[in-house]
């Protein structure tokens, strides 16, 4: 909840990236408060960095994967159960090449690739509703051109 003396609503920014390749999607498997979960590669903007920047640096940082951004699948409002408000701004992209020696970040346990059904089957493995809300939406072929998000300098 955030318990900040400012009363403006201050939600966390988020990035997630959607990667398919031959009919599976990357995914990070991670230990949150020491349970093992699914998502897709995710984290929080960093000061001074577009949100396109931020989806292709959390995507190699956690996988290992360099992949390139084709299309904006949309933004999630998303209140956690501790009541931490999340705005998660969502990426497709294809793999681009894969570098097996870059060591993941930490709280990451590995990457890994699976069908939309095996990961719908994981429900409760996933991090969040936003996990699946999101895939279902790229499956759905919600993607809008990556121009609908501008940085304005």
């Amino acid at each position: 909840m955030n318990t900040s003396p400012d009363p403006r609503w201050a939600p966390h920014a988020t990035v997630a990236t959607v990667v398919i390749d031959g009919g599976r999607v990357l995914l990070v498997e991670e230990t949150i408060e020491g349970r093992q979960v699914l998502n897709q590669p995710a984290g929080h903007l960093e000061p001074g960095e577009s949100l396109a920047a931020a989806a292709l640096r959390e995507t190699v940082e956690e996988t290992g994967w360099t992949v390139e951004l084709t299309a904006f699948i949309g933004c999630y409002q998303w209140t956690a159960a501790d009541g931490t408000p999340f705005l998660r701004f969502c990426y497709a992209a294809r793999p681009v090449s894969h570098d097996p020696a870059r060591p993941l970040d930490a709280g990451i346990d590995r990457a890994l690739w699976m069908t939309p059904a095996e990961l719908q089957a994981a429900a409760g493995r996933q991090r969040s509703p936003l996990v699946w809300q999101v895939l279902a939406d790229y499956l759905a072929g919600q993607r809008y051109p990556l121009a609908l998000v501008r940085e304005v300098a």
